[in-house]
């Protein structure tokens, strides 16, 4: 029968392929490529790239994929609520339910440009939904487009090669829709169906896929192809083994061996089944054996086919079912090893309510113990049981992160377990977590650069950075990373530049303004050693936020670490500027109590520390006052300062609170009583300050270094 949609013209080509639906870093082992679907001489070019290419970057967003549409018969104009559906569901691409609205909308209205359309869009942010990569396939193929169906099944395959659904829909569809006239359409079947177990044959729900395989191999009346599939599938732990080895036994016992196998493994067979017999009739002592020497064997020798009795057939036949069996027992074994970590996994499908954390400690538990068998397999050379005990995990993995796609952790630890043995498929996994189903995911994004920095690839985690920052655009830590990886690489010059960057666009968010200053300002200070500049960008940071502590406070920091010798004017206008500026009462004697412990250290005369003193003093009865008058209720309402009182009691000025800022040295307590305008005053001050507040009981007090015996 023709197949939908061909033009039977044509030479019926399907020699071409596609690329395989299992790209290498998605499943790392090598992989049979998937035959492309046949097309005929007058068909319209190739868009299955634009399709896929439509517009998306990190951030999710998508425009209309009008390249999909080209040369299709239009509709007409768009269902009426399509236009609202659609700019609801791309204003906010992570809301699922608003692609589900679009997507319902456009299937109750039987619209297939504005159905192609949804379902295009909404396979790019969400390409795990096998249920709509099927629904997009029946699509096309009852708009009258067999070729495109095929295509978009090829399509979801790359994007999700684990489908079981989906293999086995694709496959019905290139039997429903290829002439199988034609000799050629025989393989392109068999091709697909070899990329299927190759791509998913390890998964421990596969057996329906080996089934129609051995199925359809048995209608095309090629035994030998049957036999080889059932020993396949029962080297491998699926849920169904048990009729795997059922079927096998009927298979084997309804059929001459000689029909079953090739002729090389039917000669071994013959060999030892000869073999048994002359054990089983050994010759008298005596006599001699009547086996014809090497070379002499005549025709009639090998073909005895017809010549076998039942019995002899039979006895074939159980030598056969023996071997098999003991792979049915190893692999009764495997599946027992697995069956509890199975049967806690409820959710195996994609989707986008969160999995409670039973589902994810089973999926790490599973992980875990499958990690442990694949390296106890790893013996000194690596060999072919050890390659498959690192296929299972890759399969698992793959398995996982179906159903926990949105999860970082699990991404994360994949690629630790791919790292191992490979940077490419680590990398690989990096970009397909970033770029599809965490593009979100700013922490995500910031590992694979590190990663790639880590492996020497600074041109990859520069762009992944700087893509990250312009679809996310304002994280700092994204900025700050961006600096820090040009700073690591001995391009001061370009941290410096994307901070000054930073400083300039955020002028209007007076906070995040002072933090890049200061990163700022300290990268000029500590590693381009140049202070002037760094004063600079502290004192304009300063002009805009004046309130801000820690602006004055790494101003303050910057002029102590320079020179005493030439800093002492600058501290002091430091002090200043911070004790004019709107700060907190507390937050102001902690900086006059630095300006008076600079002073003390670095003063060039006593008068200049005794005017920094009487400066203090001032300060303190100042907000002395002002706490007693606070206390009081001088300038608060009654009611409102009894409800004060009975809430709490009013801080002390000796013991206030620390503010939420880094110090380098912790200030001293602070001093009460009235000790101003006498230099008596200062010398008790002095003593106090020296000895009092670091805990010594007298100046001379030595035993204080050492522990009471």
């Amino acid at each position: 029968m023709a197949a939908e949609g061909l033009d039977m013209s044509s030479n019926g080509d399907v020699s071409s392929e596609l690329e395989t639906p299992v790209p290498p870093e998605v499943m790392p082992a090598e992989q049979p490529e998937l035959p492309q679907p046949p097309q005929p001489e007058s068909s319209q070019p190739e868009e299955t790239a634009e399709h896929t290419a439509e517009t998306q970057d990190v951030g999710g967003t998508a425009a209309y994929p009008t390249a999909l549409e080209e040369g299709d018969d239009e509709e007409g104009e768009l269902p009426v609520d399509f236009d609202r559906l659609w700019r609801v569901a791309h204003d906010n691409p992570q809301e699922f339910s608003s692609w589900t609205d679009l997507l319902q909308y456009c299937e109750q209205e039987s619209h297939t440009t504005a159905s192609r359309r949804a379902l295009g869009a909404f396979l790019v942010r969400y390409p795990l939904c096998y249920g709509y990569w099927k629904k997009f396939a029946d699509l096309e193929r009852r708009a009258g487009n067999s070729i495109r169906a095929q295509e978009v099944c090829v399509r979801g395959l790359k994007a999700i090669p684990l489908s079981l659904d989906l293999w086995i829909h694709y496959i019905t569809l290139l039997q429903d829709t290829l002439n199988m006239n034609l000799p050629e359409s025989t393989q392109h079947i068999r091709s697909a169906f070899e990329a299927a177990v190759s791509a998913a044959g390890l998964e421990f729900h596969s057996d329906r896929l080996w089934e129609m395989y051995a199925d359809w191999e048995r209608e095309q009346g090629d035994l030998r192809a049957v036999t080889a599939i059932y020993s396949r599938v029962m080297r491998i732990p699926t849920q169904l083994y048990r009729g795997h080895f059922e079927r096998v036994r009927a298979h084997l016992f309804a059929h001459h061996p000689k029909d079953l196998l090739p002729p090389e493994e039917y000669k071994c067979l013959r060999a030892e089944f000869q073999q048994s017999q002359q054990g089983e009739t050994a010759p008298v002592e005596g006599e001699e054996s009547e086996e014809k020497p090497p070379g002499e064997e005549t025709p009639e020798d090998s073909n005895t086919k017809d010549q076998d009795t039942e019995e002899d057939v039979q006895k074939m036949q159980e030598l056969l079912l023996a071997d098999r069996q003991k792979l049915y027992q190893q692999t009764e074994l495997e599946v027992g090893k697995r069956w509890a970590f199975e049967e806690a996994i409820k959710r195996p499908y994609f989707h986008v309510k969160p999995l409670d954390r039973a589902q994810l400690k089973a999926w790490h538990s599973y992980l875990d113990w499958e990690m442990s068998e694949a390296e106890q397999r790893v013996p000194e050379a690596e060999d072919d049981g050890s390659r498959a005990g690192r296929r299972r995990v890759l399969v698992l993995f793959e398995r996982c992160l179906i159903a926990c796609a949105l999860y970082e952790e699990l991404w994360t630890k994949y690629v630790r377990f791919l790292e191992q043995h490979s940077v490419e498929e680590a990398q690989a996994v990096y970009r397909r977590a970033c770029e599809v189903h965490l593009s979100h995911k700013p922490s995500m994004h910031l590992q694979w650069a590190t990663f790639e920095e880590r492996h020497g690839n600074i041109t990859e985690a520069r762009r992944v950075l700087k893509s990250l920052e312009e679809a996310m655009p304002g994280l700092a830590m994204v900025r700050l990373r961006r600096a820090g990886l040009e700073r690591r690489t001995g391009r001061l010059d370009q941290a410096e530049e994307l901070l000054r960057e930073a400083v300039l666009q955020s002028k209007e968010t007076p906070t995040l303004h002072a933090f890049y200053s200061i990163k700022l300002a300290r990268l000029l200070l500590k590693l381009s050693k140049n202070s002037a500049k760094a004063r600079s960008v502290l004192l304009e940071a300063i002009e805009l936020s004046p309130d801000n502590s820690k602006l004055h406070l790494n101003l303050l920091e910057l002029e102590v670490a320079g020179d005493p010798r030439g800093n002492g004017i600058g501290v002091q206008q430091c002090v200043s500027r911070a004790l004019a500026a709107p700060l907190s009462p507390h937050t102001k004697l902690l900086f006059s109590q630095r300006g008076l412990q600079f002073a003390e250290d670095f003063g060039a005369t006593v008068q200049s520390v005794l005017t920094v003193y009487d400066e203090h003093q001032k300060l303190l009865k100042e907000l002395g006052s002002k706490k007693r008058g606070a206390e009081n209720g001088d300038n608060d309402d009654p009611e409102k300062m009894s409800k004060l009182e009975e809430s709490a009691p009013a801080p002390s000025m000796a013991t206030p609170p620390m503010p939420p800022v880094a110090m380098a040295t912790p200030p001293p307590p602070m001093m009460g009583g009235d000790m101003s305008g006498s230099h008596y005053g200062y010398g008790g001050w002095y003593q106090q300050q020296q000895y009092g507040a670091y805990g010594y009981q007298n100046p001379w007090n030595y035993n204080q270094y050492y522990p009471p015996s």
